[in-house]
């Protein structure tokens, strides 16, 4: 299993891809994949059929898995998309501005 670099809540910018440049909340980690869920990226239209009775069915439009390397966390200080170093403790630091999340 791979350490991910960003975590569910965090704010991230989507590198490459159909949805490229598009922000959103990280939804879902999945480290063993490396793959994220970005709300409001990577929007896929699924067929759903009815389960039960009175239930209807017909076509969603739900996020998809992509690739964490096609991600870049946004820091809240400086509100641009940036690269992350580390500090002991495992706590996330800007390489831009420094600010610590």
């Amino acid at each position: 299993m791979s350490k991910m670099f960003v975590k569910t809540g965090d704010t991230v910018q989507v590198l490459s891809g159909k949805s490229k440049g598009v922000r959103g909340e990280v939804i879902a980690v999945s480290p063993k994949e490396n793959k994220v869920i970005v709300k409001g990226a990577q929007v896929v239209t699924k067929h759903v059929k009815p389960h039960r009775m009175g239930e209807t069915g017909g076509l969603v439009e739900v996020e998809s898995a992509m690739y964490a390397s096609k991600v870049q966390l946004v820091c809240p200080k400086c509100e641009e998309s940036v690269r992350v170093g580390h500090k002991k403790g495992g706590i996330r630091v800007c390489k831009k501005c420094g600010n610590e999340f």
